[in-house]
């Protein structure tokens, strides 16, 4: 992505189940149509603050029941950090999106009109909000349709049009229906779906979204673009409904317990902790998400003194926390950051990503790593 066209997008105002219907059957919203010690920054947002009365697990566990009992063993399908599932119509219909590989599935199996059902789940899905701090993943609600849809760009109809109003969405879901309709037999019924392509270079459509609130977030906090960037794309693939079993929200994956509450008191000097919502919204999730790099970077790993070993440790740090960092060298927190200190960046990356005590955030570092060169390899 060109760096000059940061300037030029206006952003918005605003684990591990075999999926069904892979294969040979690729599956997948109904609509309600109102078609550092003293760490400081100036507090611009007045978010609310409550304790959730069900943790993730506890809400995946019970939507997991709920589908189980429609779909079956089999086909039981969640909500992730790289796929979007949105249950609706008593959990018989449901919509998926793929976005590692770029495909869309909308299925029911609802036996009374299940064409009529199909047809407002396809029209729900493709103008589902960019915002879904209104949209409930763990229940069969229906969404809200507001505002600009998030796929926007990223879809195209039977004309090669982009959708974003209800009537081209309806003349759409009728097209798929009658021309695209495909059936499966599974366990409780037949269950009725239609598989959508994304355009070629729909991530980056999904980054345009979010470049005037990445260089925000940058300006506001010393956090460089591309290292936000490569969070993201890492996180969520630009997947602003992203949830995971550890209780992590939206595009950065925050966790409201631990980098959320450090960053209401370290940075927000806010009581409490992140709802939710207030990290499913965009906007506050990519603040929270690079106002905790701001943390990490002049409060836990501060007296890392290499700028690139203080790279490469936040980066780790934000997978796998600072002391997770530490640990890969020492027990002693002052013993590690003394040879940390003493490492060439090279020998510090080969550590992070060979001796780190969690498999995953050895991984995490180099993945990272590689968005960011990708990155400004575009730029």
């Amino acid at each position: 992505m060109k760096n000059a066209l940061l300037a030029l997008v206006i952003s918005l105002v605003t684990t591990s189940c075999t999926p069904i219907f892979d294969g040979n059957y690729n599956q997948s919203n109904s609509e309600s149509c109102d078609c550092s010690g003293g760490v400081s920054k100036p507090n611009t947002w007045q978010p609310a603050s409550s304790k959730p009365t069900q943790s993730v697990e506890e809400q995946l566990e019970n939507l997991a029941n709920q589908v189980h009992n429609k779909w079956g063993d089999k086909e039981f399908l969640e909500a992730g950090k790289h796929r979007y599932v949105k249950y609706l119509d008593g959990y018989r219909t449901r919509a998926h999106i793929d976005f590692d590989k770029g495909k869309i599935y909308v299925s029911t199996i609802s036996q009374y009109q299940p064409k009529e059902v199909l047809k407002k789940a396809i029209i729900g899905t493709v103008l589902m909000p960019a915002d879904p701090s209104h949209v409930d993943l763990f229940s069969d609600k229906s969404i809200p349709l507001r505002g600009r849809p998030f796929l926007l760009g990223q879809i195209k109809d039977q004309e090669n049009k982009d959708i974003e109003w209800p009537w081209r969405a309806g003349q759409y879901a009728d097209y798929l229906i009658e021309n695209k309709l495909k059936t499966k037999t599974i366990k409780n019924g037949k269950a009725y779906y239609v598989e959508i392509s994304m355009v070629d270079g729909h991530l980056e459509q999904r980054e345009f979204q979010y470049a005037d609130l990445i260089k925000k977030a940058s300006k506001d906090y010393g956090i460089s673009i591309d290292l936000i960037y490569a969070i993201i794309q890492t996180e969520s693939s630009f997947n602003p409904y992203a949830v995971s079993h550890a209780g992590a929200y939206g595009l950065m994956q925050v966790i409201p317990k631990t980098a959320g509450a450090d960053v209401f008191k370290l940075v927000k000097n806010k009581s409490g902790i992140p709802t939710k919502e207030y990290l499913f919204n965009p906007a506050n999730n990519i603040d929270t998400g690079t106002a905790y790099f701001y943390i990490l970077k002049n409060r836990y790993l501060r007296d890392i003194k290499h700028a690139t070993n203080k790279h490469y440790s936040m980066i780790s740090a934000y997978n796998g926390g600072s002391g997770g960092v530490f640990s890969t060298f020492d027990t002693s927190k002052t013993k590690a950051i003394g040879e940390i200190n003493s490492l060439k960046p090279e020998q510090l990356y080969w550590a992070l990503t060979n001796k780190h005590p969690k498999a995953e955030a050895r991984r995490y570092l180099e993945k990272v790593l590689k968005f960011q060169k990708e990155f400004n390899d575009k730029a």
